[in-house]
């Protein structure tokens, strides 16, 4: 057994035994990257071979509107502000359109905590975007969307979200997790449900079998300590409920946010990121780099550092324009054709997937947006 702690940790990965919260600390620390990805890379062609994962989807943000103030959002608009808008059941479909016809088999939704608007705009948003798209995915409304929709009906969690599913809702995305230490989430998230509180409301969502991701919010004001806590955390639960699908890291871009002062993640932090969530994470089948938010170049060598998948065509706007485009505003979507060059490039063999990772078949080649 040897002092080295990269080294150390390297004799228990292969050993096949669970890493500790001190283990993914020195991950964080070491200056071995190379090792680390080695490590990270090992475990996930152990799951995946050569396959890496994408999938054809659009971005749908049916409201900017939000009483909350997080530090680290530049989408959020307060009502009446300049650029706040919220879309009709009739806008939302139109929108939705053309990319359907193009051939998505998901829509992503998600959006600010509306102030007025009532429980059954989001009942009847699934329920026009079913009937108009009855097959296409809907993934909607994270665990902090879902506490909102509690404290507006006084519904029981449960009955929360038996009503999203009968309207519609097939699984959840994994947003408004941030940082799950509170003395962070007191400084960038103060008005947010608390760590415990998404936990449980994710754990309620899992019991009611419905699938959902999980993300971390990095590279602002925590600590490597805190994202491991993080992810311990939700090892936990999934150890608990095996309901989440995916987990994906998001890298904080500063620019016009409250915390425009900080430098962000530089692409070492963000990869040592993404092979220490592979590590750590072992009862998780997957470890997204979102591109977006990464930025092309990066989200490849991230397939070379332990994840497996890519996201996908991203088309639409919402959060992740505003806050993690890496590449740039009008660098957010592309299509099925370009994503599935960055995959090849990197080395890897693409396989489209809908949003449960079963693959999908198409009898066309061409390009999607």
């Amino acid at each position: 057994m040897t002092s080295d702690p990269i080294l150390r940790i390297a004799e228990k990965v292969q050993a096949g035994e669970r890493l500790s919260f001190d283990d993914g600390v020195a991950l964080f620390e070491t200056r071995s990257v190379a090792l680390l990805g080695h490590l990270a890379h090992t475990v996930r062609r152990a799951r995946h071979g050569n396959v890496a994962y994408y999938n054809v989807n659009h971005h749908l943000n049916p409201t900017n509107v939000c009483y909350w103030d997080c530090t680290f959002c530049s989408f959020y608009r307060k009502p009446g502000q300049e650029g706040a808008y919220t879309y009709t059941i009739e806008q939302a479909i139109a929108e939705v359109r053309p990319y359907y016809e193009a051939g998505i088999t998901e829509v992503h939704i998600v959006g600010g905590l509306h102030p007025t608007l009532k429980f059954d705009y989001y009942l009847d948003l699934l329920r026009g975007l079913k009937s108009a798209f009855p097959n296409v995915h809907l993934k909607a409304f994270t665990m902090v969307e879902l506490d909102h929709f509690k404290r507006i009906t006084r519904l029981s969690d449960e009955e929360v979200i038996e009503r999203l599913r009968e309207a519609g809702l097939d699984s959840c995305p994994g947003g408004g997790a941030e940082i799950f230490a509170e003395h962070v989430r007191e400084k960038i998230c103060r008005h947010k449900c608390d760590s415990q509180r998404w936990l449980d409301m994710a754990r309620t969502v899992h019991r009611k079998g419905i699938r959902s991701n999980a993300t971390m919010l990095y590279g602002h004001i925590e600590s490597y300590a805190d994202r491991v806590d993080h992810m311990l955390r939700l090892r936990d639960l999934q150890d608990e409920t095996g309901g989440f699908q995916c987990f994906i890291p998001l890298a904080f871009y500063p620019e016009h946010t409250e915390l425009a002062h900080l430098p962000g993640p530089t692409v070492v932090d963000s990869l040592k990121t993404i092979a220490v969530s592979r590590l750590m994470l072992d009862n998780f089948d997957h470890i997204k780099a979102y591109w977006v938010m990464l930025g092309r170049q990066t989200a490849q060598m991230a397939l070379h550092f332990g994840a497996d998948d890519l996201d996908g065509t991203v088309s639409g706007g919402g959060p992740l324009v505003a806050t993690y485009s890496a590449d740039g505003r009008d660098r957010c979507m592309t299509t099925r054709e370009e994503v599935v060059s960055l995959i090849r490039d990197a080395g890897f063999e693409p396989v489209e997937r809908d949003t449960l990772y079963q693959p999908v078949i198409r009898e066309t080649t061409a390009a999607l947006v």
